[in-house]
């Protein structure tokens, strides 16, 4: 497994029109590897975020199962006439396999958080209807309630800290939220418009099941992995 970090030159034009369309960007990334994974639910799949700290400081993190080429990336929405290759590749396996029990991190996730719904006037059978949270408190809730299953708690505060008695035990923040529609390529039986709320998340964990903690990290979390959603990253706690 790799993580690789990717800087944007946000003052080219084509750094711009990527980064204003997750169907552009997606298939970016993917030119980055000669051969993808098997898209069989299996193995680890290729996973990406971006970041925007502020204007200067917009990065794209990928973590994959194969080294990427960035080549591409930098001629494109880069720094190409520089001699640093433009990009830093880290191996990430080893620091998934150090993983234990009990482990506290700080982590950012960028997710679809989305629930399944029924119009009044449907009836029994009929078949729901995709839709996204769009609160901060649903968003929020929709992580606590998948964080079993992904192998970690996020960590509580202490109660001096809660600003509200109920809503506010987590370490866990609504960092931002964006909805977005675009357009995809016309494929026979699929919709064109493409609907999505990219919600980023940042907050502290600690590790339950290491092993099922580290799929949710190569894996990813929730819908919409294409599309920029489902990567979460760790930092050390207290680092920058």
């Amino acid at each position: 497994m790799y993580l690789t970090r990717f800087r944007f030159n946000t003052g080219r034009t084509e750094a711009r029109r990527l980064l204003g369309s997750p169907h552009l960007m997606h298939g970016t990334v993917n030119m980055a590897f000669p051969e993808l994974p098997h898209r069989d639910g299996q193995g680890p799949r290729v996973l990406w975020r971006v970041d925007r700290d502020h204007q200067a400081e917009t990065k794209l993190f990928i973590v994959s199962p194969t080294r990427p080429d960035l080549t591409h990336l930098v001629e494109q929405a880069g720094w190409p006439t520089l001699d640093t290759p433009g990009w830093a590749t880290f191996a990430y396996g080893e620091f998934l396999d150090a993983l234990s029990v009990g482990d506290t991190w700080g982590f950012r996730l960028t997710a679809n958080p989305v629930h399944n719904i029924r119009k009044p006037t449907d009836k029994e059978g009929d078949r729901t209807k995709r839709t996204a949270h769009r609160t901060p408190h649903h968003q929020l809730r929709w992580l606590l309630e998948r964080q079993e299953k992904a192998g970690f708690e996020v960590t509580r505060k202490p109660v001096d800290r809660q600003l509200t008695e109920y809503g506010d035990e987590h370490e866990l923040i609504v960092r931002d939220q964006l909805p977005l529609q675009f357009r995809r390529p016309p494929e026979k039986h699929a919709k064109q418009d493409v609907h999505i709320t990219r919600v980023t998340f940042d907050g502290r964990l600690r590790i339950a099941d290491p092993v099922v903690f580290r799929q949710t990290l190569t894996h990813g979390l929730g819908k919409a992995k294409a599309y920029g959603c489902g990567l979460m990253t760790l930092a050390p706690i207290g680092g920058p």
